[in-house]
Formats: C-alpha cells, sequence, structure tokens
C-alpha cells in the first residue's frame, strides 16, 4: 500500500468540517473517489431521520473471488467540536492538531484505511471476495447513522469497523450507555427580599448531584453529569435547573443500577425540598428522561471474525490482542442487529481534545492488517 498517499488523504478528509449531522462535505469527498474504484455507491435516508445533511455513505466492491464471504467495513465521517477549521500538523511520526481544534482522527483515520485498502486492492487486481462499506454519520451524538441504517440490505454477516486508539487492540467487548436528563423544578422568589419562600432548583439539583454514584464506580461502571442551564438572575431563586448525563458499564445489570440510584437521587432531593407561601405547601418535582442509548457488545475470543482478525495481524508480524473499552462504536449497533463486529485501533490519541494526535506507525499497522484481513479471506 502507499502510505504517502494514505496519509495525505487523511490531511485532505480533516480539513473538510463534518460534526455530527454536517457530513456533506465528507460525503461529497468520498463518493466519487469509491465510484472511482468502480464501486457501487448510494447514500441512504438516514440524514433526513435525524436531521443531518446527508445519510451513511454505502458501497459495494464486486467481488473477484465470488466464493469468498462478503465482508463489511465501516468508519463513521462525523467529528466532535471543535472540529471545524482543522490545521493538521504532520511531524516525523505523527500527525497532530495545531491546538485550536481536535484533529479529526475519530474517525478520519478509520476512513482513510479503508478507503487505501479499497485501492491497494483493484491496483493489484487482488482476490477478495464482496466488500461492503459503510462510512456513517452521527456516530459522535448515538451512533446514529448505524442504527438508522437498514442492514437488511448488506450481504455481510461479519464486519470490521474501525474506531479505536491501538492498532494491536482488537475490541471485543463494549458497554451499554444509558442517557438521562432532569428538569427539577422549584419555587421562583426574591433571593434577597423572600428567599425562603422560594425553592433553589440548582440547590436540588446540586443535591442529588451529590448523593449519586459519579465517575468510576466499578471496574466495568462509569456515569457523568453536567448541568446545562440553571437560574437568570442572581436575585431570583432559580426555579428551573437542567441536569444531563449518561451511564454506561460492560454489565447491563450494573447499569440498570447504576440509572435506578441517580434517578432515586433526584426524587429524593425534589421530593425534601419544600417552601409554604400564604398557608400553601410548595415541593420541588422533577421531569426526567432517560433511555438505553446503545446496547453492550461482547463477541466470544473464538469467534471467527475475531480468530480472523487475530490471523491476519499474525500474517503481517503485528502483535494484536482482544480487549474491552468503555466508549460504544457502530460495532455495538452491528452486532445487535445481526452482523458480528469488532472495533479495530487506528493509531488515534487524545480524542476529543486539543491535544488530539494520530500515531502513524499504528496507522500503518492498522492498514496492514486490515488488508491481510480482506485478502485472506479469498485465500
Amino acid at each position: 500500500m502507499q502510505r504517502e498517499r494514505m496519509v495525505s488523504h487523511f490531511l485532505d478528509l480533516v480539513q473538510i468540517d463534518s460534526q455530527s449531522k454536517h457530513e456533506r462535505g465528507v460525503a461529497d469527498r468520498l463518493v466519487p473517489e469509491l465510484r472511482d474504484l468502480g464501486c457501487d455507491v448510494r447514500i441512504d435516508d438516514a440524514g433526513s431521520s435525524v436531521g443531518a445533511d446527508v445519510g451513511n455513505v454505502i458501497a459495494r466492491m464486486a467481488a473477484i473471488a465470488p466464493d469468498a464471504p462478503p465482508i463489511l467495513l465501516s468508519a463513521h465521517m462525523d467529528t466532535v467540536p471543535p472540529g471545524n477549521g482543522v490545521k493538521p500538523v504532520r511531524m516525523a511520526d505523527r500527525v497532530r492538531s495545531d491546538g485550536s481544534t481536535i484533529l479529526g482522527g475519530d474517525d478520519k483515520s478509520g476512513v482513510a484505511v479503508i478507503m487505501e485498502v479499497l485501492r491497494t486492492l483493484k491496483e493489484r487486481s487482488i482476490p477478495h471476495g464482496e466488500i461492503e462499506v459503510v462510512f456513517s454519520i452521527c456516530e459522535e451524538i448515538g451512533l446514529l447513522g448505524a442504527k438508522q441504517l437498514e442492514v437488511g440490505s448488506l450481504r455481510s454477516k461479519r464486519a470490521l469497523v474501525l474506531d479505536s486508539a491501538h492498532a494491536t487492540v482488537c475490541v471485543t467487548r463494549a458497554p451499554s450507555a444509558d442517557r438521562f436528563e432532569f428538569t427539577v423544578h422549584g419555587l421562583a422568589a426574591h433571593a434577597g427580599v423572600a428567599p425562603e419562600t422560594g425553592i433553589s432548583a440548582v440547590r436540588v439539583a446540586a443535591q442529588a448531584i451529590a448523593a449519586m454514584p459519579l465517575g468510576r464506580i466499578d471496574p466495568q461502571t462509569t456515569s457523568n453529569v453536567v448541568i446545562a442551564s440553571g437560574g437568570s438572575a442572581t436575585n431570583v431563586v432559580p426555579d428551573l435547573c437542567l441536569v444531563r448525563g449518561e451511564a454506561r458499564s460492560l454489565d447491563d445489570a450494573a447499569l440498570d443500577r447504576t440509572t435506578a440510584a441517580i434517578r432515586r437521587c433526584f426524587q429524593d432531593a425534589a421530593a425534601a425540598a419544600t417552601a409554604t407561601v400564604a398557608g400553601a405547601l410548595h415541593r420541588a418535582w422533577v421531569e426526567e428522561r432517560c433511555e438505553r442509548e446503545y446496547e453492550s457488545m461482547n463477541v466470544p475470543d473464538a469467534a471467527p471474525i475475531v480468530q480472523s482478525l487475530l490471523a491476519a495481524a499474525t500474517a503481517v508480524g503485528a502483535d494484536v490482542s482482544t480487549a474491552s473499552i468503555g466508549g460504544g462504536s457502530d460495532s455495538n449497533v452491528f452486532n445487535r442487529r445481526g452482523i458480528e463486529s469488532v472495533n479495530f485501533g487506528t493509531g488515534m490519541r487524545a480524542i476529543h481534545t486539543l491535544d488530539e494526535w494520530l500515531d502513524l506507525e499504528d496507522f500503518y499497522r492498522c492498514a496492514d492488517v486490515v488488508f491481510e484481513f480482506v485478502r485472506a479471506q479469498a485465500a
């Protein structure tokens, strides 16, 4: 494979703005490139379903070895903020952000690897089975593109998702995640004249947050919250406070317990907050919205997709092992919808931060392993 071409393509991709729901620029770049490789390409209607400016890009490269099983390769096109106006800095062993934005290696490094694998297969006329490609949208805001994907239109029963850090790790386990939102309702009052006639929604929220399980709860479970809004003026007891957060766990039962505990903390804090005004008792109350954002994945080491990837790594001299991670990916969705999938690392580092960078040796290693994985399916 042509490593410099792959890096150049990556540098081009990260300079195309594509924060979630605004991936059209990347799609417009990739669609003609895929067609130039002889792929059948379409864009689905996932964008209209989730309010994005484009849908998932779905491509199919016809098999040269028709007896080989079809395989799905996937990465996502969207990035997190601040992801507009990226100015990548190329160094000898890495590509980094200039510090004013994220880099976008999550997940344009995965996109660049897939494109280079396809180019190399075509240029060298390497025998391969049918290759399906999904470049998804809105992964960063809840795996929305993958959830909207019509998997029944795909022939592949196995998939590689390129969306994790180290190209020495095959991710076989990833958590379920709950997303929640609590709107605390208090009672407004003048903060200087009659604060005792008010109920501070911010205080209720703070008491709930102080009581709830947060951070690293156990080796498999985490949670986090942010106060999205609360109050409008310092001389008014705030009657509204909005709290958003998430909980994740590799153990669904532990996740259920954690989310239930968080809900109880808000309910208990609200029940304890009262004020009597003109003889009438007022209580704080809470609106809540809790939903399972995505389900966990747990692929056995003995699964064919895992064994094939490990064998490909060994063939190219890479030392790859299986592991679990604390974040979800489109692989979670694929597994739950009947496509056996693992998540393989591309070299991305310090993702979602202004210090993000791409380890080029890992980037190259990922491409070598994926290429060998695809080639070996037809051997």
